[in-house]
């Protein structure tokens, strides 16, 4: 198991539009992939388990990947958000 914070700097957060790109990139990883904010624990594949953490900019995520492409996963989705999910 991989985890690494980051802080959400779009100025948005994780609307509908970065949390599917983020479930997208996610899926395509076979490692369980999940988003931590507080005491929410949820699901990175699925749009609406994202959507309910209800990440705002400024909040910080831990992300969690675990299996045998985590590491992998881990960088390409902390890259995605530390990038402002490309949407600048």
């Amino acid at each position: 198991m991989v985890a690494r914070k980051v802080v959400v700097s779009d100025s948005s957060g994780l609307h509908l539009r970065p949390a599917g790109m983020f479930c997208e990139i996610s899926i395509r990883y076979q490692s369980r992939i999940q988003i931590r904010k507080g005491d929410s624990l949820v699901n990175a594949k699925s749009v609406l388990g994202v959507l309910s953490a209800r990440v705002k900019q400024g909040d910080e995520i831990e992300i969690i990947c675990e299996g045998p492409d985590e590491q992998e996963a881990l960088e390409a989705l902390v890259d995605m958000v530390t990038g402002g999910f490309g949407l600048s």
